[in-house]
């Protein structure tokens, strides 16, 4: 503290460095892109799962009714987000499931850490893909 009090006095220092690295130039790990993903994909389901439920409540109100939802979730933009919907539900399963081998102290050093990411998104990757090929197949 002295020493730079006294560098800025004698203008050595002209511009303050910051205290800590940029967003702009600091990459988040792994886990922590994952912790994140994570969490948001616990909200997309959360929500997600109102309109699972609205159109259950429409299936069980009569034909006219569901004939509606069902124009509805057949719109492409319907489509779209039911496909988003399927990949936070995977995503967050997958991931799900690693936690469950953490708390059994099972892949908590470091590489299994990464190791065990990479799996969880590929595996992602692949039910959705899965999933979505047994709808329209």
């Amino acid at each position: 503290m002295f020493v730079t009090s006294i560098l800025r006095s004698l203008n050595v220092m002209t511009k303050p460095r910051p205290l800590s690295p940029h967003l702009q130039i600091y990459r988040l790990p792994l886990p922590a892109l994952m912790s994140i993903s994570h969490r948001l994909s616990g909200v997309v389901l959360s929500t997600g799962t109102i309109f699972v439920a609205v159109w259950l409540m429409m299936l069980a109100a009569g034909e006219t009714s569901f004939a509606l939802a069902q124009s509805v979730v057949s719109h492409p933009l319907s489509q779209l987000v039911l496909f988003g919907y399927s990949v936070a539900l995977f995503y967050h399963a997958c991931n799900g499931v690693r936690h469950l081998f953490w708390d059994a102290v099972i892949g908590v050093n470091i590489p299994a850490i990464y190791a065990s990411g990479r799996v969880a998104i590929a595996l992602a990757v692949v039910l959705t893909g899965l999933f979505w090929l047994v709808i329209y197949w």
